[in-house]
């Protein structure tokens, strides 16, 4: 599985998802950035993950645990320090010993790091990377116009150290962290492999976008929009990558490996398609709320989804909005299975702790936690072959 630079998964975080994204609109009394205003239908705080989720609590119970729990982190940091001791260790203590699987603890630079990823930017060169079978780091993916793009690094080249430290049979998050470094502009020295060459290459990181957006042409009537996290203004680019499209082009929308994000640009995407209505419930503290879709999307356009297993919380979300309203045909396998709802607490020290208070299900009530969407046409072998057959069903080829 490919690991991307721009979503590491922090060091000391428990069950840290890769890109585990919280919508930070309840982070304004605490100062945080890319805070969702507060407006009807939206969500003051839900989070998205990539690690296996809870079974839906009974009623009250997410509000008794998750208060209880955020006092136990809470006090567990004061504590630590004052004793002199790591208030981010004992928050994360506190949060194993609660039993929230999605409970996770950052420091003040991972969390920076992470609200980076939420605005689409991160600091680095530019390198997606992988483990492969035999415990090498490969280069899966390599960003056009960003650093190690320009010292001519290629997918494919193996990345053999980082600043000295050897990558080999090291996990792939503790390599994309040495990447990743502290600050744009300073240099990380790098050691690769191409065949029978190995060399090492001096690379200055810099702020880079997330490119989470992609589309391609794949015909006259087919045009393939790719989505592999929902960070600040994915949505609207969707929504323009519609617009875009010829009027007589169907749309495969690809969310496989999607790893979440920002619910609020997932409910964005979904009115690309949708002309208004329910995209999904969710409780906060046992509060049943909704979001809705805007209603000028494109409800006609011949449309087919692509998932798996890496699709993700938000991504699942907007699957199952367009599903259940029967404006689409998925097309692949089941999805990971991740609606909880996470709301972050700030800890002394600057670090935060993210905890569950809730879940979301989509438009006809089901329930993403530890289920996940099953498709329309469950494939594993050459499912953008099928989806593009499927399409064309619809009338969205010639």
């Amino acid at each position: 599985m490919s690991g991307p630079e721009l979503c590491p998964r922090p060091r000391g975080v428990r069950r840290g998802a890769a890109l585990a994204l919280v919508f930070a609109s309840v982070l304004v009394t605490a100062a945080a950035t890319n805070c969702l205003p507060r407006v009807e239908q939206r969500p003051p705080a839900l989070a998205a993950g990539t690690a296996a989720a809870a079974l839906d609590p009974r009623p009250g119970h997410t509000t008794r645990r998750g208060d209880r729990t955020a006092e136990d982190v809470t006090r567990a940091a004061a504590e630590a320090q004052a004793d002199g001791k790591s208030a981010t260790r004992a928050a994360e203590e506190a949060v194993g010993r609660s039993g929230d699987r999605w409970g996770a603890v950052y420091d003040k630079d991972q969390y920076e790091q992470y609200t980076d990823a939420l605005d689409g930017r991160y600091t680095g060169v530019g390198l997606w990377v992988a483990r492969t079978a035999d415990g090498r780091t490969q280069v899966t993916r390599v960003q056009a116009g960003g650093p190690a793009a320009r010292a001519g690094v290629e997918p494919g080249d193996f990345l053999r150290s980082i600043d000295h430290w050897s990558a080999d049979g090291q996990p792939v998050t503790e390599a994309v962290s040495r990447l990743r470094g502290d600050a744009a502009g300073s240099k990380v020295v790098v050691g690769l492999q191409r065949g029978s060459r190995s060399w090492q290459q001096t690379l200055d990181r810099a702020v880079l976008d997330t490119q989470d957006v992609a589309v391609e042409k794949l015909s006259a009537k087919v045009v393939m929009i790719k989505v592999t996290a929902f960070t600040k203004g994915s949505g609207e680019r969707v929504g323009a990558a519609v617009r875009q499209a010829p009027k007589d082009a169907g749309i495969l929308l690809d969310l496989r490996g999607n790893s979440g994000g920002l619910v609020g640009e997932a409910v964005t995407a979904a009115s690309a398609f949708l002309d208004g209505g329910l995209v999904a419930t969710y409780d906060v503290h046992g509060k049943q709320q909704a979001l809705y879709a805007a209603g000028d999307g494109d409800g006609a356009r011949p449309l087919v989804v692509l998932i798996d297993g890496g699709t993700m919380s938000a991504a699942e979300l907007l699957t199952g909005a367009l599903q259940d309203r029967g404006r689409a045909v998925t097309v692949g396998s089941r999805t990971f299975g991740k609606g909880s709802v996470q709301m972050p607490t700030g800890l002394v020290g600057g670090s935060v702790a993210e905890l569950t208070v809730g879940h979301y299900r989509t438009p006809s009530g089901h329930g993403l936690d530890g289920k996940g969407i099953t498709p329309d046409l469950p494939v594993t072998d050459r499912p953008l072959e099928h989806a593009e057959t499927v399409l064309s069903g619809l009338g969205g080829t010639s």
